[in-house]
């Protein structure tokens, strides 16, 4: 195995550009033509790729730097006995690099005019990821008018002819070929004729093209990718500022990647940005504009979706001195989450109380017990709480009543064999749940150690996205503040819900006298559309034989 040094290609007039983004590290087998890292200059940016296939055995560049043609980007071990010369260019897919469309100045012309795709080298069926202009838009020779791009390139397509846009024959997500018509032009007119191509077939280049005041080649080891001149009349948004592998990425997955920020250099998109976007939508830490669009805000919503009257618009201050504070990110969020579940799912709630007294006095002892064991230093002292009893009873009713253990798909119910249990923290940002999983597996003991080091990595916003998500029911327990009974949202998609509030001494008859009993108040929320009243009697009364008498958890 040879060491080769795998250096930057020609790059066409371009001096020095800034590394950054690095696709690779050390240890990471290569192929060849695999990108290696992106640079970027003010005006193009574009993957370097590696000449050779082999492991990387050092990088040679840092994010921030500047490097040129020639420069060392890192050295691999290469994979077989003959490696090609790292300063040689890779055999290009075509003779020589190509330039950007150019338009010669042409005898004047009026009337309507087409212009198509010019020849964008070897690339079939890109798509249209951006339209920069719109019927009614003055153009100019030159001009650009859409992005296209495939899995390894962008560029912008500009006119051939100058005039004002009549028809746009393209669409954002339209594939195109070159001679394709894209545009309509009417009026008077410069006509051009584009010289050569735009792209090459460049396999393992990419080229996000930027406004440019002229264009300006860029050339890879295997093509040249130019960036069209942008009039500054011209219309766009602008393209996320992300490599065209990670705009292809966030298609794939359907993430809105505007709304993503970028980590990188210069706030360049990487895919881990988009990776951990996806993960905070999936787990409900955060939303897309298009579902905040679509779900009621928490406070102060119009009500107009759901034919209500407009929400009040007052101004407080006339009435006396106010305070106005933003609420934080996860309220909003489970705001939103709380609204659209009490709006939509049939809830109902039934009350009920549970005799541990018994309960309470095994886990008194056995806390006692434990804080002995823990002197003596036979292990750690474990603290357990009256809600891991509660988790451990609750599987046992699920278990037996399993549809409080679903959830709705469509006209299906989903019966899952898994009892993840959720519960809610109250934490100096807000509400956040919990998930203790597998706890039909888990004893008590280690149910209460999980609860604790959770429910404080909650109260230090510590908590990831897998720690929040997968419950298949919920315990909101009040049994630290007080209360008596009180209506729990349903959480979905799950169906039900427990409330617990604060455990209180009350008379209980026990046939023949009133004895001293300590009862649990249960509220317990259930989704109407897949559980009825019967069966939600049943669960409660169940689960109140069970914390009056633990034994029965093993039955």
């Amino acid at each position: 195995m040879a060491l080769v040094e795998v250096q930057v290609p020609d790059i066409g007039d371009f001096d020095e550009v800034t590394v950054i983004e690095l696709m690779v590290k050390v240890g990471d087998t290569v192929k060849a033509e695999q990108s290696l890292i992106t640079v970027e200059s003010d005006k193009a940016s574009m993957e370097i790729p590696s000449s050779t296939a082999g492991v990387v055995k050092e990088m040679r560049v840092a994010l921030g730097d500047k490097v040129k043609q020639g420069s060392v980007v890192l050295v691999v071990e290469a994979a077989g006995a003959a490696a090609a010369p790292a300063a040689a260019p890779v055999a290009a897919a075509s003779p020589a690099p190509l330039a950007a469309p150019v338009v010669a100045a042409a005898p004047a012309a009026s009337g309507p005019v087409q212009v198509h795709v010019p020849n964008i080298g070897d690339f079939k069926d890109v798509a249209v990821i951006e339209v920069m202009v719109k019927p009614g838009d003055t153009i100019k020779a030159e001009q650009s008018l859409i992005t296209v791009e495939s899995d390894k390139a962008s560029m912008e397509i500009p006119s051939s002819h100058a005039g004002v846009l009549k028809e746009l024959k393209v669409k954002v997500g339209d594939t195109v070929n070159i001679g394709d018509l894209l545009a309509i032009l009417e009026g008077t007119v410069a006509v051009a004729a584009p010289v050569a191509a735009a792209v090459a077939a460049a396999p393992a280049a990419a080229v996000a093209a930027a406004p440019a005041a002229s264009p300006a080649p860029v050339a890879s080891a295997a093509a040249a990718v130019a960036a069209p001149a942008h009039a500054p009349g011209g219309s766009t948004a602008g393209l996320p500022h992300a490599s065209p592998s990670v705009r292809k990425f966030a298609r794939e997955l359907g993430v809105p990647l505007a709304e993503v920020k970028g980590s990188g250099l210069k706030g360049r998109i990487t895919e881990a940005d988009v990776q951990a976007f996806t993960q905070a939508v999936m787990s409900g830490a955060a939303q897309t504009k298009a579902q905040a669009a679509k779900a009621p805000a928490a406070s102060g919503g119009g009500g107009a979706a759901l034919g209500l009257i407009p929400w009040p618009k007052v101004d407080f201050a006339k009435f006396g001195p106010i305070e106005r504070k933003e609420m934080g990110r996860i309220k909003k969020i489970s705001g939103a989450n709380l609204l659209r579940n009490a709006i939509m799912i049939p809830a109902v709630t039934n009350h009920d109380d549970a005799d541990i007294t018994d309960l309470e006095a095994f886990r008194v002892s056995t806390n006692l017990e434990n804080e002995k064991a823990a002197k003596s230093g036979i292990n750690a002292s474990v603290k357990v709480t009256m809600l891991a009893f509660l988790i451990k009873a609750c599987v046992a009713a699920l278990k037996k009543y399993p549809e409080f253990n679903s959830s709705l798909d469509g006209d299906a119910i989903v019966y899952k064999n898994y009892w993840h249990i959720g519960f809610a923290a109250d934490t100096p940002n807000g509400l956040m749940v919990p998930v203790i999983r597998d706890c039909d597996k888990k004893g008590v003991l280690q149910i209460s150690q999980e609860m604790g080091e959770l429910a404080k990595k909650a109260r230090e916003g510590k908590l990831g996205p897998a720690e929040m998500t997968g419950a298949t029911f919920t315990i909101s327990s009040l049994g630290g503040i007080g209360g008596k009974y009180f209506t729990p949202i349903i959480n979905a998609p799950e169906v039900a819900i427990l409330g617990v509030c604060k455990s209180t001494m009350e008379p209980v008859w026990d046939g023949k006298q009133f004895v001293p009993r300590l009862m649990l108040p249960l509220s317990l929320t259930w989704d109407h559309r897949v559980i009825d009243g019967a069966a939600a009697a049943r669960f409660n009364a169940f689960l109140g034989q069970i914390l009056s008498d633990f034994r029965r958890v093993l039955l």
